[in-house]
């Protein structure tokens, strides 16, 4: 879904179409999942992504579908691209915004609700979407984030937000 700058809706295309070197304000979301014992996975996308391939990111993000609500297109996303149930989803920071532009120049810029779940699945990516994974602790994740790790934009400005909103629990 197309955003005018104060967050309304104001048009639709499709996925493949709204990533480039102009993309307009979009509507998507990304989500953490912690397993039982609090360590959270971390992916890193697939080599051939448009946006930001190769690179570590939190566990996985997408877009609604058109009408779609927000809660079950993270559930939906999360099966399609790590195979995985989800439980205790939440939206801990719903106004997450942010706009970054990768080495390509495609521009990512998008309000983009961040959600966290706990998954007790073994994950199973699909490899158009995931190149690896890693269980880490969170210290992990917050280092990774604070030192220059090659981590997503979006992550390493989520991570601080997260811990300030008392991720993790």
């Amino acid at each position: 879904m197309l955003l005018a700058d104060d967050g309304t809706v104001i048009g639709r295309t499709a996925k493949d179409r709204v990533h480039g070197t102009d993309t307009p304000l979009h509507l998507a979301f990304s989500c953490y999942l912690f397993d039982a014992r609090g360590n959270v996975l971390v992916t890193r996308r697939a080599l051939d992504k448009r946006t930001w391939p190769g690179v570590w990111t939190n566990s996985f993000c997408g877009h609604p579908a058109p009408g779609e609500d927000m809660a079950e297109a993270v559930l939906r996303r999360g099966g399609q691209e790590l195979g995985v149930a989800m439980r205790d989803l939440q939206c801990v920071l719903p106004d997450f915004r942010y706009r970054a532009v990768d080495s390509s120049g495609t521009v990512e810029n998008e309000v983009c609700p961040v959600y966290c779940a706990i998954t007790d699945d073994d994950v199973l990516p699909d490899p158009d979407e995931v190149a690896e994974y890693r269980w880490v602790s969170w210290t992990e994740l917050r280092s990774a984030a604070t030192v220059g790790w090659t981590i997503s934009p979006w992550a390493s400005t989520q991570v601080p937000l997260l811990e300030a909103a008392g991720i993790p629990r």
